[in-house]
């Protein structure tokens, strides 16, 4: 049976199609995904008037009732933003196109801009995504489980002045613990944490009562006995026992992975949690074609607020 991504189900937007749209059909578009409900008529985002002037000269509008003057990107993460609606388009179908992430140097070569406004743009695309995560509720059977990223100390050129690296002593302190929550043929939630037995209360505020939980043999998370009807499996005798495993918590683990060494080489320790929230949604889309992907990230981008973390200057 042929896998899903090698199919053309999979394939429904192209780069050449984004750039042979042209920018009145990317603008268009925009104002489609913002005002679903008017297709795409402007409405006063301060009032909520649906009544407005068009100012084409420079594709904005006007309120008719407070005279409140916005554009289509107003409110939203791409407020103030100076690339072009195509841009953003070409831009958005890279990102989703990258089943490992996109790098933010081969983003920047791809639209010829700056490695910072590459940079910027992928975290508040990062940021929109992870807006649709933050009220998730699980249930059924979730698995957790744990990896840690960052930390890593070189070990000395002779053999006999290394140190052992898993005592304490001998790390840096930048060591993070990333968990991830899973619901089986559900949601995926990840949570940065100093180490397992932190991410508990996490799971009292995401993980249903009635739900059941499989985890690995980690001493973090003895603690769930007490709340859930929780089952275990010993990883250092076997992966699976009787059904329980943590298989989907170890995929998402892989995909992690594989945009730290492979895409990224290197994720600073404070935007770990912006790539575990992105691999997450990768892993819960992976069965989704890439023009639905571009539409939801789109669409996210549009119901998000202005950043408060990724705004300045390099825009463009």
């Amino acid at each position: 049976m042929q896998h899903f991504l090698l199919s053309a189900a999979a394939r429904t937007l192209s780069l050449k199609a984004v750039f042979r749209m042209g920018e009145d059909a990317a603008y268009r578009t925009f104002c489609e995904l913002r005002w679903p409900e008017t297709d795409g008529e402007a409405i006063c985002p301060r009032c909520g008037c649906t009544e407005t002037y068009n100012i084409t000269s420079r594709r904005k509008f006007k309120c008719v009732a407070c005279h409140h003057q916005f554009s289509v990107t107003s409110g939203t993460i791409f407020a103030s933003r100076k690339l072009s609606f195509t841009d953003l388009l070409a831009a958005i179908a890279i990102f989703v196109n990258g089943a490992k992430g996109i790098a933010a140097l081969q983003l920047s070569r791809d639209l010829d801009v700056q490695y910072k406004t590459a940079f910027v743009l992928a975290h508040k695309l990062r940021e929109a995504m992870a807006l649709e995560q933050a009220s998730a509720k699980l249930d059924g059977i979730v698995e957790i489980d744990g990896a840690y990223f960052g930390g890593y100390v070189k070990p000395e050129n002779n053999k006999a002045d290394r140190k052992d690296r898993r005592l304490l002593e001998n790390r840096s302190g930048k060591r993070q613990c990333v968990v991830i929550m899973r619901e089986r043929k559900g949601r995926s939630l990840p949570f940065v944490v100093a180490s397992e037995g932190e991410a508990v209360p996490l799971v009292r505020d995401h993980v249903g009562t009635l739900a059941t939980i499989h985890a690995d043999e980690g001493s973090g998370w003895d603690a769930l006995h007490a709340g859930w009807d929780t089952h275990r499996v010993n990883h250092s005798i076997q992966f699976m026992d009787k059904g329980v495993c943590t298989n989907q918590a170890e995929s998402y683990f892989s995909r992690l992975r594989r945009m730290e060494v492979g895409t990224h080489h290197h994720i600073a320790g404070p935007y770990i949690g912006a790539y575990a929230r992105e691999a997450a949604w990768r892993e819960d889309n992976r069965r989704v074609d890439n023009g639905s992907q571009a539409s939801m990230v789109v669409n996210a981008a549009m119901a998000s607020p202005v950043s408060r973390q990724w705004k300045g200057y390099w825009q463009r």
